[in-house]
């Protein structure tokens, strides 16, 4: 197919009067002027948003954890109550959950979602009889929706440092090392099943997993694939940072650079809690940071030092976690005024060579989230794949609308969604804002709610 843009976001820049050639998924060539046949996008054109961290079951949870408790709500509380919600879900329910998830990322304008994926076992704690059962919950989902999905099996061992006893709220989680890689074997398996999908790892934590298994897990995944994507929980809390230090006698990023190989497929989640060492650790170890600026403002976890890390040459991803918020232009609003209310400033997240804050945050965590999940996207140029947006261009019409200005409008000026049409892998999934699966979707996913609330 042939793709015609009046406007449209290249990995140089903005550019006008562009014709996408699409094949086979892929752009094959980027022409100038219209071609004969191309469909002509109706609105800017820009590339899809990755999704570095999603927990989809937590969908179902939003909202039922702002109720209080004397002011000592935490993130250890809402944990608590996470766990007594799970212990109602099946495999149907969760994908029940996760199509809808997808759904919604989709009309919001992520195109590729990177699964964090720990619910694994039955109600019971007991292990289904097909290990993958809920991961291919996850994939089906995936495909139905038609997002691009990164699969990240999560190796859950213990309930803290020291390798204390996991609690029976995590029972649906536990594994041994052994029937963790038997699992992770069986979602590479699976994973050729399903269009647009790949398979990485996701050790939970530094407290819920110990160097021993950790490095087991990692051998066994880089015998599978050598650039699959591994992500970890670390330093999200200050409890944590405390209890490893107590542990270990070092702050959890520290530790994980002095004890593990680092590189660029490796993602750091949250990384809140870290000091300058670390932070430089980070960046030369070329590992990716990635940040979830709704759920870490909706837990209370703190605010990631953003300025100084992409000031140093860091690169970030950004993620809906809990899905507290599923937007990636909340995530970078969220992003830069954190930034703006720590150092009483304004625009902090532009640079020299990009005056745009909203263009800059968005190319970049497009980029970092591609990276995060090794795949083929995150760019409008030939040889990758078409994860697409065109915004509509009646809503951009109504704030400044210059190329300068249009990313930054978008992100801070509009309160509305502008994202009209959306493409992942060279088919249109969303037009005119519609999903064809999103009422049956969403009947689903109302009806399930109710049950779960009774």
């Amino acid at each position: 197919m042939k793709l015609y843009a009046a406007q449209i976001l290249l990995a140089d820049g903005w550019a006008k009067q562009k014709t996408l050639t699409i094949d086979n998924g892929q752009i094959t060539a980027i022409d100038s002027g219209y071609i004969e046949g191309a469909e002509i996008a109706q609105g800017p054109v820009i590339p899809g948003m990755v999704n570095c961290h999603s927990h989809a079951f937590q969908r179902a949870f939003a909202g039922f954890s702002e109720q209080g408790s004397d002011g000592q709500d935490s993130f250890w509380t809402w944990r608590k109550i996470m766990y007594q919600f799970l212990d109602k879900l099946s495999a149907d329910d969760v994908h029940i959950i996760a199509k809808q998830l997808y759904i919604e990322m989709l009309k919001m304008g992520y195109t590729r979602v990177a699964e964090f994926h720990y619910l694994h076992h039955q109600i019971n704690g007991d292990n289904y009889p097909q290990a993958a059962t809920m991961a291919k919950a996850i994939f089906t989902a995936a495909a139905e929706s038609g997002i691009g999905l990164t699969l990240l099996p999560v190796l859950y061992q213990y309930s803290g440092f020291g390798a204390k006893a996991a609690t029976d709220g995590q029972k649906r989680f536990i594994h041994s090392t052994e029937k963790f890689n038997q699992l992770v074997s069986d979602c590479f398996i699976l994973s050729k099943q399903f269009e647009n999908s790949n398979v990485g790892i996701a050790p939970h934590s530094l407290r819920a997993v110990d160097k021993q298994g950790l490095q087991a897990a990692v051998a066994h995944v880089r015998a599978l694939d050598k650039q699959a994507p591994i992500h970890i929980h670390i330093a999200e809390q200050q409890q944590e940072v405390h209890d490893c230090l107590a542990h270990y006698g070092q702050r959890p990023v520290a530790w994980l650079l002095a004890n593990i190989e680092l590189d660029q497929h490796w993602c750091l989640i949250h990384a809140t809690h870290i000091n300058e060492q670390e932070r430089q650790g980070i960046i030369a170890s070329q590992a990716i940071a990635g940040i979830c600026p709704t759920t870490e403002a909706n837990l209370g976890d703190g605010i990631f030092p953003t300025t100084e890390f992409l000031n140093e040459g860091g690169t970030f991803a950004i993620g809906s976690d809990s899905h507290i918020s599923v937007n990636p232009v909340e995530e970078l609003r969220w992003l830069e005024y954190a930034q703006r209310l720590i150092r009483q400033q304004r625009a902090v997240l532009a640079t020299e060579e990009q005056a745009s804050v909203g263009l800059n945050l968005w190319q970049k965590a497009a980029q970092g989230g591609a990276q995060s999940t090794a795949a083929n996207v995150g760019e409008l140029v030939v040889g990758k794949q078409a994860d697409l947006l065109v915004l509509a261009q009646a809503k951009t019409a109504l704030f400044a609308q210059n190329e300068q200005h249009l990313i930054d409008s978008l992100i801070f000026a509009s309160q509305s969604n502008h994202v009209q049409d959306v493409m992942v892998n060279g088919q249109w999934l969303i037009k005119n804002q519609q999903h064809d699966q999103e009422q049956v979707a969403a009947e689903a996913f109302s009806q399930l709610i109710t049950e779960l609330s009774a």
